[in-house]
């Protein structure tokens, strides 16, 4: 053998001998012939395997599917065999169920009731991505935590999915009873947080000019179709999903407005705060830029438009209230609402910057000193005693250290104050000083009441005008009559100014006494002094008498 040549060696066999057959060549060509594809010829699908060897193949598949069925048919059995075994064993509730966010799994119906009576008490209620969470009961929801209980024991047993009871989650619905009487007065408290208010359009400030916005769809309550839902409700999820009604706004464009807002942007927003009972005032001024910011617009019907430029309610309100916490003492404040209405009105008109607001007075505390009394503690404070009576629960006398309430200063500012004029009456000097734009413009001999029925100090108002009123009491004519204050609550006996009264069908009376008090509670003065002061004093013009 050549090892170079590693091929075998054939010899002859010997006489006798066979010749060896030469062994086929493994995995030289396939054990059956192919067809060898000729020139132009289609080429020929190979033979298929002796039908002996499919069978075989297709029994082994055979036996290959029943044993898989036969193998999920016994595991699915055991599975129900122990599923079965496990219910009988466990006593307690299955592991997946819940009530709401409430996980129950494993207590026994006592305990599941004790935790549902304490863990199942809110609500969500839902409004898009808003929500609100409230106790159950405020609703006039009632939780039947026992029945509850039961109802989720039962989950997998004898109701339900028991496999999800035991692997998955399984959400029970509570049993809840709805008082809708209750429900009904929580929403129309809860609507207060839950409606958005419609926005007008209206006018913004850009780069120093007013240019017009877009109104916006507010959101109201329905608070009849919610308890509706409430009642319906099963509560498996704890949530409440509110029934809103939209809302539109009044003013869809402000185009028409934006050149008024412009006129008016030229100048700040300048306020007067008008103190009626000292007669000090105090000026408040708002920048174009900042008060422009709170523009937007309202339906006005007696306007040409439709429509007039508003303020927007939070931002001014909220500037008045902070104004009025850092200016004023304790005894004094703004009254919010009605000076929002005075700025929006004046607003609607054209004239903001011509408004007066009123400072409001508030009731005092006074500690009783010795030597004092109802009726010198009135005269003092300027309060007629009956009032104070009144505001103390009928007090007939005080003692040393009590504390009694004392009206406001401006109990008897019932109309609204005119800030530029002002009549100050001296009990101690008898005259009448009357005073425009802060100058005095006359002063006058005055004669106010006696000492058994006196002109009592305090802050009034001209509240009427009677050209020859007639006092019962004292059978008096009084000549142009302005009325300015009632002494006794709730009586429409009223003392002010008048000429000089007759009785008895001409007989003039008073007509020297003039700087002496001689009258019943009245000021008087002489009938040409009265005339002009009837002439000029409307209603409303602050009076103030002094002791």
């Amino acid at each position: 053998m050549n090892a170079r040549n590693p091929q075998t060696i054939r010899r002859p066999a010997n006489k006798g001998q066979h010749q060896p057959m030469p062994r086929q060549q493994a995995y030289s060509q396939p054990p059956y012939p192919q067809s060898q594809p000729r020139n132009g010829a289609v080429p020929q699908r190979a033979p298929l395997p002796p039908a002996h060897s499919r069978r075989k193949k297709t029994q082994r598949r055979t036996i290959l599917l029943v044993g898989a069925i036969v193998s999920g048919v016994v595991i699915t059995g055991l599975a129900l065999i122990g599923l079965f075994v496990g219910l009988r064993l466990m006593r307690g509730i299955l592991p997946g169920v819940h009530v709401g966010d409430v996980a129950l799994n494993g207590l026994n119906v006592e305990q599941a009731t004790t935790r549902l009576a304490n863990e199942f008490q809110t609500v969500t209620l839902r409004d898009g991505d808003r929500s609100w969470d409230i106790p159950l009961a405020s609703l006039g929801g009632t939780l039947d935590a026992a029945q509850t209980a039961q109802r989720a024991y039962q989950q997998g047993r004898s109701s339900g999915n028991a496999m999800q009871a035991m692997f998955g989650d399984v959400q029970v619905a509570p049993v809840v009873s709805v008082n809708t009487t209750t429900a009904e007065t929580q929403l129309n408290e809860i609507a207060q947080q839950v409606n958005i208010a419609p926005v007008n359009a209206g006018v913004s400030l850009q780069n120093g000019q007013a240019v017009a916005t877009l109104p916006q769809t507010g959101r109201q309550l329905n608070i009849a179709a919610t308890v509706q839902r409430l009642v319906d409700s099963d509560f498996t999820s704890g949530d409440l999903v509110l029934a809103m009604n939209e809302v539109a706004p009044s003013v869809l464009d402000s185009t028409a407005l934006v050149d008024r807002a412009n006129n008016l942007l030229r100048n700040p927003l300048d306020i007067q705060i008008y103190d009626a009972v000292t007669g000090d005032s105090v000026y408040w001024s708002l920048a174009p830029e900042t008060w422009g910011n709170w523009l937007t617009a309202s339906a006005d019907a007696n306007s040409e438009i439709g429509m007039a430029l508003a303020f927007q309610d939070a931002p001014l309100r909220d500037y008045l209230q902070n104004q009025a916490n850092s200016v004023f003492d304790a005894s004094r404040t703004l009254d919010v609402d009605g000076s929002v209405n005075v700025l929006q009105q004046a607003l609607a008109s054209g004239q903001p910057s011509n408004t007066v607001l009123t400072v409001k007075h508030l009731p005092r505390t006074h500690t009783v000193q010795a030597g004092e009394s109802i009726t010198s503690i009135a005269w003092d404070y300027g309060i007629p005693y009956l009032y104070i009576q009144q505001a103390n629960n009928g007090l007939s006398s005080v003692s040393i250290g009590q504390e009694i309430t004392i009206p406001p200063a401006d109990i008897f500012l019932e109309l609204p104050v005119v800030p530029n004029k002002r009549i100050v009456v001296s009990i101690s000097q008898q005259r009448t000083r009357v005073y425009e734009n802060g100058q005095l413009i006359w002063d006058w001999a005055t004669s106010t009441g006696i000492a058994d029925s006196p002109t009592w100090p305090g802050v009034y108002q001209i509240l009427s005008h009677v050209p020859n009123a007639y006092a019962g009491n004292w059978d008096l004519y009084m000549p142009d009559f302005m009325g300015v204050y009632k002494p006794i609550p709730g009586s429409d006996f009223t003392n002010g100014f008048h000429g000089f009264p007759t009785r008895g069908g001409g007989q003039l009376l008073w007509e020297n006494s003039l700087g002496r008090r001689v009258t019943y509670g009245c000021i008087l003065l002489s009938n040409v002094n009265v005339q002009q002061l009837y002439e000029w004093a409307q209603e409303g013009v602050v009076v103030e008498i002094r002791a």
